[in-house]
């Protein structure tokens, strides 16, 4: 008979039946050497709108003053109502964020039920507290993280510390290295009710205002056809925005910026 570890975690069974299957990331580097240059993912936000909450993120991924990659995903559905967008040391924040998928499918699988969304936080949490060894030695992962709570009927949103301490925010957040422009943008033009194209448009100028301000931002690139990824939660469950409504919302800005300079330079 089997007598390994018979709990509803999957973290917790990978380290106590097939540790080999897992990697310590702070043993990568020795203490006390220089800290890594690894990609970094930046910049990511949340917040609140009639139907639930939104997440979006830039695609934008650098390794110092140069740019690593220009196509990362930094949203990720966790399941069918919740969310997380990573900001951080790139390749512990997206395995981190693909092992918390795994972790609450293992966890309805065996529990027969979805988590609530505040033990979905908290598992999270935990996760983040494992990583303080590496965060230690500069791999820091801070993510966001947001789903529908079927309890409540509403929307919610996390954000996080390295040591793992989760705080609720009542309406919006944001983080990475342009996440204090991408908040001031919010604070002006988040709604708590607005509606769903009110939000994508509210995404798309929080990203361009952390572009214009943070050089680890990336920008909409139409040349290229890079756009961020836009992800809406309700009691619907998860929608992707399409590219074609994130490029209008884009236009909608861009015309609205336009209109606003020439009737500046009018007065």
């Amino acid at each position: 008979m089997w007598k390994g570890y018979q709990g509803s975690s999957f973290g917790e069974l990978l380290a106590s039946d097939h540790s080999y299957l897992t990697f310590d990331w702070a043993s990568v580097q020795q203490p006390g050497s220089q800290p890594l240059q690894v990609p970094h993912g930046t910049t990511v936000l949340a917040f609140k709108y009639t139907d639930g909450v939104v997440v979006a993120g830039d695609r934008l991924a650098t390794e110092g003053m140069r740019v690593a990659s220009r196509e990362v995903q930094k949203v990720y559905a966790t399941d069918e109502h919740s969310m997380i967008a990573i900001a951080g040391a790139a390749g512990p924040a997206i395995e981190m964020a693909r092992l918390m998928r795994i972790e609450l499918e293992h966890y309805e699988k065996i529990e027969g039920d979805a988590l609530e969304l505040d033990g979905k936080a908290n598992k999270l949490s935990q996760m983040i507290r494992a990583n303080l060894p590496a965060a230690m030695q500069g791999m820091v992962v801070v993510p966001l993280f947001a789903g529908y709570d079927l309890r409540r009927k509403q929307g919610r949103l996390w954000k996080f510390d390295i040591t793992g301490g989760r705080y609720e925010e009542a309406d919006f957040e944001a983080t990475g290295s342009g996440g204090l422009y991408a908040r001031e943008s919010l604070k002006k033009r988040q709604r708590h009710n607005g509606s769903r194209e009110e939000a994508l448009r509210s995404a798309v100028e929080a990203l361009t205002d952390a572009a214009d301000e943070d050089r680890g931002t990336g920008g909409i690139d139409t040349l290229r056809g890079i756009f961020p990824t836009v992800i809406f939660c309700s009691e619907r469950g998860i929608e992707e925005g399409g590219e074609a409504e994130i490029r209008a919302a884009h236009e909608h800005l861009l015309e609205r910026q336009g209109n606003d300079r020439t009737n500046g330079d009018s007065l």
